[in-house]
């Protein structure tokens, strides 16, 4: 049985998770990577310092004064909504992951069936060059008789 092995980048395009392949699921995921990067971490650490600068330093322009309320609420909202995006690109991710793995697993055991299989050719072979090998020696043997008794 010949099995056409699918490509790892085609099982994870054709696997998207509970979600589905629909914008809410790829929005999610491309928020949640964001969340990560060096630039999402700059950007809020400059945004957070313009606030706690303004707002303890410029006094007729106060919104949030000390503790900043207002911008623990922020962050609060941060990260809940933060969070769930996270996992459900941990979710999606892990579908992929799982998918992709059930194929590498499935073309391995074709690869070691193959390979089993080609040993197996190469044993048969090896019995009959023997047999040839036997078989051209005792003619080998009878022609030396032959020559040497002659």
């Amino acid at each position: 049985m010949q099995h056409v092995w699918t490509p790892v980048k085609k099982v994870a395009e054709a696997t998207y998770g509970a979600f589905g392949p629909g914008a809410f699921g790829k929005r999610a995921e491309a928020f949640a990577r964001f969340f990560g990067t060096p630039q999402f971490l700059i950007s809020q650490t400059m945004v957070v310092a313009a606030w706690i600068v303004v707002n303890a330093v410029a006094v007729s322009r106060r919104w949030d004064p000390y503790p900043f309320i207002l911008l623990n609420l922020l962050f609060s909202l941060q990260a809940a909504y933060a969070a769930p995006l996270i996992l459900l690109a941990q979710t999606r991710q892990a579908d992929r992951d799982r998918e992709v793995y059930e194929s590498d697993s499935h073309h391995r055991g074709m690869i070691a069936e193959a390979s089993l299989r080609r040993q197996e050719e190469i044993m048969a072979t090896l019995a009959r060059l023997e047999e040839r090998i036997d078989h051209q020696a005792s003619a080998v043997e009878v022609l030396a008789r032959r020559a040497t008794d002659g």
